[in-house]
């Protein structure tokens, strides 16, 4: 049946961030023509959360956030302080673009 999810992210800057997520975050990715990327997410998980209105996000996880935020910092990118949602420690960043996106540690199994 299913085999996986492809996410969009619509910017004012996709060069720029598919740039971002190519050297920064080193996504491994395979250019399907005219500089099209598309990113090998090789683990992923859904959420289904009740809201007012409709949107989708985007975030990532790691084992280590404060490991993960030192990586980041070290190639410029600042992140938020961290606060913990009980569920998981959790920071954020700013992609080119203006593309906020949430990095967490979750604190469930996975």
């Amino acid at each position: 049946m299913i085999k996986g999810m492809h996410a969009m992210i619509y910017t004012s800057d996709a060069e720029g961030l598919r740039d971002f997520f190519r050297d920064v975050l080193e996504f491994p990715h395979v250019d399907v023509g005219q500089g099209w990327l598309i990113f090998d997410m090789a683990e992923a998980d859904l959420g289904c959360h009740p809201g007012e209105k409709v949107s989708h996000d985007v975030s990532f996880y790691t084992d280590d956030l404060e490991a993960s935020m030192a990586q980041l910092a070290a190639k410029g990118v600042e992140c938020a302080p961290v606060e913990d949602h009980g569920w998981g420690l959790v920071t954020t960043f700013v992609a080119p673009g203006e593309v906020k996106l949430m990095l967490y540690q979750p604190r469930y199994s996975k």
